[in-house]
């Protein structure tokens, strides 16, 4: 019995969880705006408790900021934080795919081939309406850059990988909204990675991935 109650309420913070992430991600909750439980709950629903829960863990995404003497608000979303994540993203990103690449084997290439397929597709659909596709290319966006990095063998650097790409939403969805991102030469820097990872060049691979995702500081 009790066991059931600690799952339905994980599965309410979960929830509430994801729904505030979204919202921060697609600028609806705006960087370094306080976080008011009160306020949350009349918008999502759920108790202060869950809420309380649910922030802590989108505090240790790096989504929100925690204080004691201040509460919670969303983290900001400067320039310098772009640049900080998106290195880092390189620098974890291409170190995943050259464990993949070593270690995957052709389950791992059917899924980097379907992954890249599915969100080429997407990148093609949201050119004609970016803010109504916005959200679907950046998951697809998000599971493909996952898949890349599926088969290194270190859950760390997986779960460190998506807790990245989550920070770095913001910045993306703004970006695809805006008319920033060439959507085609997405496609055809990142078919580059796919084929080299096939062929098992780790060295192409690697860097035409990081060129890829150093190249939004040059937006």
């Amino acid at each position: 019995m009790f066991g059931r109650k600690t799952s339905d309420s994980d599965t309410v913070v979960r929830l509430l969880a994801a729904q505030v992430r979204r919202d921060i991600s697609v600028g609806l909750l705006a960087p370094d705006a306080k976080l008011k439980i009160d306020e949350l709950r009349q918008r999502y629903g759920g108790s202060a408790h869950s809420f309380r829960e649910a922030l802590t863990q989108l505090a240790s995404e790096g989504l929100v900021e925690a204080s004691a003497q201040r509460g919670f608000r969303v983290a900001s979303a400067t320039q310098t934080d772009l640049e900080d994540i998106t290195r880092l993203r390189a620098e974890i990103e291409t170190l995943g795919l050259g464990w993949s690449i070593k270690h995957g084997d052709l389950r791992w290439e059917s899924e980097v081939l379907a992954a890249f397929h599915t969100y080429a597709r997407l990148c093609a659909q949201a050119d004609t309406d970016r803010s109504a596709l916005a959200i679907e290319w950046d998951e697809a966006g998000r599971q493909f850059h996952g898949t890349l990095v599926s088969a290194c063998r270190s859950p760390r650097l997986i779960e460190f990988q998506d807790r990245l790409h989550a920070q770095s939403r913001r910045f993306r969805y703004a970006a695809l909204v805006e008319g920033r991102i060439d959507l085609s030469a997405e496609t055809h820097a990142l078919r580059n990675v796919v084929e080299a990872s096939i062929a098992r060049d780790a060295g192409a691979a690697s860097a035409a991935l990081s060129q890829h995702i150093l190249s939004v500081l040059e937006r």
